[in-house]
C-alpha cells in the first residue's frame, strides 16, 4: 500500500512520531494499527527523513525518499544555486530527465520556472510527484519520452539531466551504465535545446565533451558535482565554484613553478584541483611538487579557495624521525594530513605513539627530493 493515500499518511505520522522507527518496539506498535506491510514502508521513510535532515534540514520531514533517491539528490544550496543561473540564462521551463525524489526541480519551481519532471522508477515518480506540488511528474523512459516533452520547445525552454550512476552492484563510474545512457546525455548537450548535466565530481575527465562548461562544484568544502553547462552565454572550458557565495575560478593557462617550502603551506579546495586551476588562485605561490596539489608562499595568502596553514618546522618524513619529533614535543593529539604519499594516516598515528599533552598537526607531502613533514599551524 502506498504512503501516498489516506491510509498511508496516517502510518508514516505514526512513524514519524516514534523516538527510534528503527526499533523492533516501534514496528510491533505500528502494526497494532497498520498491516505489517504498510508499517515497514512506513517505518522506512520516518528513517530516510531522519537522515535526510542532514541535506534538506526540518523540510526533509515533509518530503519522501528512496534510499539511493535521497543518496543522489542535490544538496538544496547547489540546487538552488543552479536554479537560479538557470533563470538568469533566460528559462522559464525546465524538462527534468530522470528526476528522482525531485531535489532539483524543487528549487527550480521555488525560482518560478515551469517544470516537467520524468522518472523511471515507479515509487520514485509518486515520492517526486508527492515533493513536486505544481509540476508535471511523468513515469516512464527519459529516452522514450524526451522528443514528445521537447518538439516545439523554444529557447526558454533547459533540459536538465542526472543520469543515474548505481547499478545493482553499486555505484558505477562505467558510463555504458548510466541510466539514460550517457550517448544521451552527450546528444543532449549537443543539441539544439539549453541543456545541463550533473554527474558526480570524480567524473574521468577524459569522457567530458568539448565545448561546454564543467563546473566542479564544492559546497561547503566538500565536492559535490560535476556540472556541465550549455546556455545561451555560458563559457567554455572547467572551472571550480565553491559555494556558499559562489566563488569561481578557472585556470588562466600558467605554468606554476615548483620550489620548497617558504613560511605558508596551502591545500587548495579539491574542487580547484579538480578543475587544474591551481594557477588562478595567487601569482605568489608555488607547487611543493609538480605532480601534487600541496602549494607554499613566503607570505600570508588569504584566499577562499585555500586552506592556509603557517609552517612551524619541517624534517624528514622517515616514521624515526616522526617518532621521536613526537616525543620530544610531548605529543598526545596529532592531526595528519598527507597528499601524494602512499601512508595511512591513522596507522601512522598508531605507530607514531603520540601519549603526551599536547597537540599538533603534521601535513605529509611529496617534493623532488623525496617525502617530507611539516608541523603546520592552521590558520
Amino acid at each position: 500500500m502506498s504512503l501516498h493515500t489516506e491510509r498511508g499518511r496516517a502510518a508514516l505520522a505514526a512513524a514519524m512520531a516514534e523516538p527510534d522507527p528503527s526499533s523492533l518496539a516501534a514496528a510491533t506498535r505500528l502494526r497494532k494499527h497498520f498491516d505489517a506491510d504498510l508499517a515497514a514502508e512506513a517505518l522506512g521513510q520516518a528513517v530516510l527523513r531522519r537522515k535526510a535532515r542532514a541535506k534538506f534540514g526540518e523540510a526533509a520531514d515533509e518530503l519522501f525518499f528512496t534510499p539511493y533517491g535521497l543518496e543522489q539528490a542535490t544538496r538544496p544550496e547547489v540546487a538552488d544555486w543552479r536554479a537560479r543561473r538557470l533563470v538568469a540564462a533566460g528559462t522559464t521551463r525546465v524538462v527534468d530527465l530522470g528526476c528522482g525524489i525531485g531535489a532539483d526541480s524543487m528549487a527550480c519551481l521555488d525560482v518560478g520556472l515551469e517544470v516537467v519532471a520524468v522518472e523511471l522508477d515507479q515509487t520514485t515518480a509518486e515520492h517526486a510527484r508527492a515533493n513536486l506540488p505544481g509540476a508535471t511528474v511523468l513515469h516512464g523512459d527519459a529516452v522514450e519520452l524526451a522528443p514528445g516533452l521537447l518538439a516545439g520547445a523554444g529557447p526558454a525552454t533547459c533540459v536538465f539531466i542526472d543520469p543515474a550512476r548505481r547499478t545493482g552492484a553499486g555505484r558505477t563510474w562505467r558510463v555504458d551504465q548510466f541510466t539514460p545512457p550517457w550517448d544521451f546525455v552527450l546528444d543532449l548537450l549537443a543539441g539544439r535545446h539549453s541543456t545541463v548535466g550533473k554527474l558526480g565530481p570524480g567524473v574521468p575527465r577524459e569522457i567530458l565533451p568539448q565545448g561546454v562548461c564543467c563546473d566542479f562544484v564544492s559546497h561547503a568544502g566538500d565536492v559535490v558535482e560535476a556540472s556541465l553547462w550549455r546556455l545561451p552565454g555560458s563559457p567554455t572550458g572547467h572551472r571550480a565554484v565553491l559555494l556558499p557565495g559562489e566563488h569561481v575560478i578557472a585556470s588562466t593557462g600558467e605554468v606554476l613553478p615548483v620550489g620548497p617550502a617558504g613560511a605558508w603551506l596551502h591545500e587548495p579546495d579539491g574542487a580547484v584541483i579538480r578543475a587544474r586551476a591551481l594557477d588562478a588562485i595567487d601569482p605568489r605561490m608555488r607547487l611543493l611538487d609538480p605532480e601534487t596539489a600541496y602549494l607554499t608562499s613566503d607570505e600570508a595568502i588569504t584566499s577562499p579557495f585555500l586552506t592556509s596553514f603557517r609552517i612551524i618546522d619541517e624534517m624528514d618524513a622517515g616514521e624515526k624521525t616522526l617518532r621521536a619529533w613526537v616525543r620530544a614535543h610531548d605529543i598526545g593529539t596529532l592531526e595528519i594530513k598527507k597528499r601524494g604519499v602512499d601512508l595511512d594516516p591513522a596507522e601512522l598515528r598508531r605507530r607514531l605513539k603520540p601519549k603526551g599533552r599536547g597537540a599538533a598537526t603534521l601535513v605529509i607531502g611529496r617534493t623532488p627530493g623525496g617525502a617530507r613533514a611539516w608541523h603546520v599551524e592552521r590558520v
